[in-house]
C-alpha cells in the first residue's frame, strides 16, 4: 500500500479518499482515511481478508457488516476479522474520517488472548474519552516518527487496551448489548423502535454542527424531548447531552492536530460552547487535559507525550 495516495484502497475496491500509512510493523499495518464521496449509495460488498480495527475521528457514515446496517460516526469502534462482509454508504457527504490498524492472523495468534480475538465474531462499539485520546495519541507519536520496534511494541499495547474495553472480553449474553438483545426478543417491535430513535438521533447530532438544541433534535426525529431523551439514555446508556459533548470533543480534538492554530475562542464558537472557558472546561473534563496542552501533543511538531505520561 503506498505511504499516501488519493482514490481507493489499491487492493480493492472501496470509497475514494485520502489516504495516509503511519506505519506497518512486524506484521500490522496503521494508517488514516479520510473519505471524498463520489457516489452516495453502498459500495460493493467485500469479504474482509485480516483482522481489522476501525476507530473513527469525524464525521458519519453508515456501514452493512454481515447484513446488519448501523450508523458509524466519530464515537465508533468496529473489529472484524476475515470472512465478514462489509459495505458502506455516506448518506452524509464527505467528511468522515479514521483511523484503521489491520493485523496478520500470526501475529495474533501469538498473543495470550488470540482465542477472543480469533475466535469470535466481530464487535461493534463505542470508544470512550480516554480511549480516544489515547488513540489520538498513538497516531501524533507515528506521524513524529518512531523505529519498527517502538511502532510494534506500541501497537501490541494499544491491542491489549482495545480488547479490555470491547465485549469480546465478556461472552456477550453478560453485556449490555446482550442485555438489549434479550428485551428485543421479548418486545420487539417497541424495542426496534427504539434502537432506530436513538440510531437517528445520533444521525442528527453527529451532522448538525453542533448548533441544534434539543427541541430541534427532537423535531427533527419525529419525537418529543423528553421521550427522545429517556429512549436515548436506555438504548445507547448515555445522555443526548453527553454524547454531543462526546462528539463535540472529538471534533476540537481533529481541529487540535491541524497546523493552522486556530484561536480556541474561535473553536469554541465554531462547536456551539458558550466561550472558550466553556470549551477548555469540557476538554479537561473529556479527556484530563486543558486544549492548549492538547494542541502541542497532537500536532507533528509538538513535544514527546511520552515524556509527560
Amino acid at each position: 500500500m503506498p505511504a499516501e495516495g488519493v482514490g481507493s484502497d489499491p487492493r480493492r475496491r472501496t470509497t475514494p479518499a485520502r489516504w495516509r500509512v503511519l506505519g506497518h510493523p512486524d506484521g500490522m499495518l496503521i494508517y488514516q482515511v479520510r473519505c471524498i464521496v463520489e457516489n452516495h449509495g453502498w459500495t460493493e460488498t467485500v469479504a474482509e481478508d485480516r483482522h481489522k480495527i476501525v476507530l473513527g475521528r469525524s464525521g458519519a457514515y453508515r456501514r452493512r457488516l454481515n447484513g446488519c446496517v448501523e450508523l458509524s460516526d466519530a464515537t465508533s469502534m468496529l473489529l472484524t476479522r476475515p470472512g465478514d462482509e462489509m459495505a458502506v454508504a455516506h448518506p452524509f457527504g464527505c467528511g468522515d474520517s479514521y483511523t484503521c490498524l489491520e493485523i496478520d492472523s500470526a501475529v495474533l495468534a501469538q498473543r495470550p488472548d488470540a482465542e477472543r480475538w480469533m475466535d469470535r465474531a466481530g464487535w461493534a462499539g463505542t470508544s470512550d474519552a480516554t480511549l480516544d485520546l489515547a488513540h489520538r495519541l498513538l497516531v501524533a507519536e507515528f506521524r513524529r516518527g518512531l523505529d519498527g520496534f517502538e511502532m510494534a511494541e506500541r501497537l501490541q499495547r494499544f491491542l491489549a487496551r482495545l480488547l479490555g474495553h470491547s465485549a469480546l472480553t465478556s461472552d456477550g449474553e453478560d453485556s449490555e448489548d446482550g442485555a438489549v438483545e434479550r428485551a428485543v426478543r421479548r418486545r420487539p417491535a417497541t424495542l426496534a423502535a427504539h434502537r432506530r430513535l436513538a440510531d437517528r438521533a445520533r444521525e442528527v447530532l453527529a451532522n448538525s454542527g453542533f448548533t441544534m438544541g434539543l427541541d430541534e433534535v427532537a423535531r427533527e426525529v419525529g419525537s418529543s424531548p423528553h421521550h427522545l431523551s429517556r429512549v436515548f439514555q436506555r438504548m445507547t446508556g448515555s445522555s443526548l447531552t453527553a454524547y454531543r459533548n462526546r462528539l463535540r470533543v472529538r471534533a476540537v480534538l481533529d481541529t487540535l492536530a491541524e497546523p493552522d492554530g486556530r484561536p480556541l475562542g474561535a473553536l469554541a464558537s465554531e462547536y456551539g460552547f458558550a466561550d472558550q472557558a466553556h470549551l477548555t472546561r469540557v476538554v479537561r473534563e473529556q479527556v484530563g487535559h486543558p486544549p492548549a496542552r492538547l494542541r502541542r501533543l497532537l500536532t507533528a511538531t509538538g513535544e514527546d507525550p511520552s515524556a509527560t505520561a
